[in-house]
């Protein structure tokens, strides 16, 4: 939609990331584990595992932490007993909201979703009641201020690699990839050098909502910054059209 920027979400996101990078590597080890555990220690042969190490460098996680997790998780697989969950909801005025967490205690992390929900005036729905409304895609950024080459030049090395769609937003550009191409994508760009200011599986909004009462902005952050805190949650997915910060 007109006037969306997807970097200054991702920017703000990242900001905020950086903030607590403790936390993230904290997060991506955790799925490191899952993954080699329901998969086995070789990228090449682990599609799951592939992506979360697309993600933990696009959030600059040092390679040898990454191989540091890999090695330990695969001596360690008995002992891994986190499963994913998904919860879905309402925040205010009806804005949709996903929440994907990594958990080895279902009932504590149900317990704390809803309370973020509760807090910021939403409420959490059934399984499916906003998951149609998105849908999974690779996403890759790529930040203009990080990127002085030629547009057509990266628009083909990305469709060239198996992506679906390229487009060039205000600041930065947008490639989007089916699930299963996204390893591959973001391969190709990282052989041609190119610096991704985020690049992972998302659930991407088909349509996104504003919200202009400024209670309901305050408790929208409320509900995203509960969520951000808690140490199950991984990601968070919504539709809320963030207004850019001056």
């Amino acid at each position: 939609m007109s006037g969306h920027s997807k970097f200054a979400n991702i920017k703000h996101k990242k900001e905020k990331n950086d903030a607590a990078k403790g936390k993230i590597f904290t997060i991506i080890g955790r799925e490191i584990a899952v993954a080699v555990k329901e998969g086995g220690p070789d990228p090449a042969n682990n599609f799951k595992l592939a992506t979360v190490i697309a993600k933990a460098k696009a959030n600059n996680m040092p390679n040898d932490t990454i191989d540091r997790g890999i090695k330990k998780a695969a001596g360690d697989v008995g002992n891994v007993n986190y499963e994913y969950v998904t919860y879905e909801g309402y925040g205010p005025s009806g804005i949709a909201i996903i929440v994907d967490a990594l958990t080895d205690n279902k009932n504590r992390t149900a317990a704390n979703v809803r309370s973020a929900f509760t807090k910021g005036n939403g409420n959490m729905g059934t399984t499916g009641c906003v998951s149609y409304m998105f849908d999974k895609k690779g996403q890759i950024i790529v930040a203009k201020e990080d990127y002085s080459g030629d547009a057509d030049e990266l628009m083909m090395v990305a469709l060239d690699a198996g992506a679906e769609d390229f487009s060039e937003e205000e600041d930065s550009f947008e490639i989007i990839t089916d699930p299963d191409a996204f390893g591959e994508v973001h391969e190709a760009l990282l052989k041609a050098g190119i610096v991704m200011a985020s690049a992972e599986v998302t659930m991407i909004p088909q349509t996104w909502g504003e919200l202009t009462d400024e209670k309901d902005i305050k408790s929208m952050n409320r509900i995203l910054d509960l969520l951000d805190e808690d140490d199950d949650v991984q990601e968070v997915y919504h539709n809320w059209d963030m207004p850019e910060e001056e």
